[in-house]
């Protein structure tokens, strides 16, 4: 990897490339330094720094993840990338709904832009909705329940709030952009690599945490760390080979088809998204329980979800978040994937399977690998998805355990993926031929 990092810098448009990718992710970072006007610094700094030595829980643990800890400093990228993710993830949702996004889908380049300008509509709206939500937590002082600086707002009247309001929201929009920008003139996809410079931007503080506690526990870490990636890098590169021949066809005098090819399934084919729906769902009984959370006349279907839902560290929880994930994990691949579609269109094309009649005995094939490749890519996430909440609950590591399953998928993904987008341009440039 570090070779093909050398062998870019060394050529010149790709060198220009990569200086205004990474002159992108530090104009990202400066925004998320960047406090939103109206916030109370020196209080929300006092907060900020007493939640992370309390390790207090929160609801709001994926989006600070993938803002790249700018929630909790109510900067102007506090909601990050989150919005646009979400966004994206209904609308893929709602192609296999509503017969008009998916005929879109289907009219090639012209009709994907349409969807994307969707995206972008949604994303505002999901902005504006995020953006006030924990406004008004910060107003009533849930954002750092145990925190005794109450202001963190100033002045608190609506002509603010309105206005952070809009510029976090404007901070979405920035961020979108700044994403579409990198993947039309850098390297890589531009909110993927968004995604993983939030993500790794926490990971030299948490280790520095580890390391001033205890050196013991941080060499542990760092083993654990490495075992992890390792297992993470081979499950995300296998894949079951599909063989697939095309038979040979005339179309006017020329002869086209008869060569041979396959449809690669990967283990992983749903990728980090099963996570993020089974963590988002389990976000809504802590909702219930600080929402509808009475002392005075406690609720006992309330007092239930507080003891086993609200918490990661009890075996319910547990339970639940790893058969989410696993129900997910099938759930994504069968509205992504669609076997009869792959089969028709081999089958338009003059490509079949070995040993397998082209149509609906295809379509059937794919889907029975397809069932049985998922199996394990589902209880791969779910138990790297698990490491965290087991060493939280087990062996009693803090809650900002930096090798936690989301964000090793993540960084392991976008550093494979943009890894292999440069070397492809690297072979372009330095192809030379059968003559020199």
């Amino acid at each position: 990897m570090l070779t093909a990092f050398t062998r870019a810098f060394r050529t010149p448009d790709l060198r220009n490339k990569l200086l205004f990718t990474l002159g992108i992710i530090a104009l990202f970072r400066l925004g998320s330094v960047l406090p939103t006007p109206g916030v109370h610094v020196e209080n929300l700094a006092a907060c900020y720094d007493q939640a992370r030595s309390g390790q207090s829980g929160n609801i709001y643990g994926m989006v600070q993840l993938f803002s790249g800890g700018a929630l909790l400093k109510l900067s102007v990228f506090a909601l990050g990338i989150m919005p646009y993710i979400t966004a994206s993830i209904i609308l893929q949702l709602l192609v296999v709904v509503i017969p008009r996004l998916e005929a879109l889908k289907k009219e090639g380049q012209a009709g994907q832009a349409k969807i994307t300008q969707y995206t972008r509509y949604l994303t505002i709206g999901l902005g504006v909705l995020q953006s006030t939500a924990f406004i008004a937590l910060a107003r009533s002082g849930q954002l750092f329940p145990d925190c005794q600086q109450s202001v963190l707002i100033k002045p608190d009247d609506i002509f603010q709030i309105v206005t952070m309001v809009v510029i976090m929201t404007a901070g979405t929009s920035v961020i979108m952009w700044l994403g579409e920008i990198i993947t039309d003139r850098g390297v890589g996809n531009g909110m993927s690599i968004l995604i993983f410079t939030s993500v790794v931007s926490v990971f030299p503080s948490e280790l520095a945490n580890i390391f001033q506690a205890n050196k013991f526990t941080f060499g542990v870490v760092m083993v654990v760390g490495i075992f992890m990636i390792a297992a993470v890098v081979f499950v995300e590169q296998a894949q079951r080979r599909i063989p697939v021949q095309y038979a040979k066809r005339m179309v006017g005098r020329r002869m086209y088809g008869g060569t041979s090819t396959y449809i690669p399934l990967k283990v992983n084919q749903a990728g980090i998204i099963p996570v993020i729906f089974a963590s988002s769902l389990l976000y809504l009984p802590q909702l219930v329980t600080s929402l509808f959370a009475n002392a005075e006349k406690p609720n006992p279907v309330v007092q239930w979800i507080a003891q086993n839902l609200a918490t990661g560290d009890t075996p319910i929880y547990m339970i639940t978040f790893f058969v989410l994930i696993v129900f997910f994990t099938y759930f994504y691949v069968s509205i992504t994937f669609n076997p009869p579609e792959v089969a028709d269109n081999m089958k338009k094309y003059g490509g079949f399977i070995p040993g397998i009649r082209p149509g609906r005995p295809t379509a059937e094939y794919l889907n029975y690998v397809l069932t049985r490749l998922t199996a394990p890519g589902a209880l791969y996430l779910g138990l790297i998805s698990m490491v965290p909440i087991v060493a939280l609950s087990v062996a009693g590591a803090s809650q900002n355990f930096p090798f936690g399953g989301t964000s090793i998928l993540i960084m392991v993904g976008v550093g494979l993926d943009t890894v292999k987008q440069i070397e492809s341009q690297l072979q372009q440039r330095n192809y030379e031929g059968f003559l020199r």
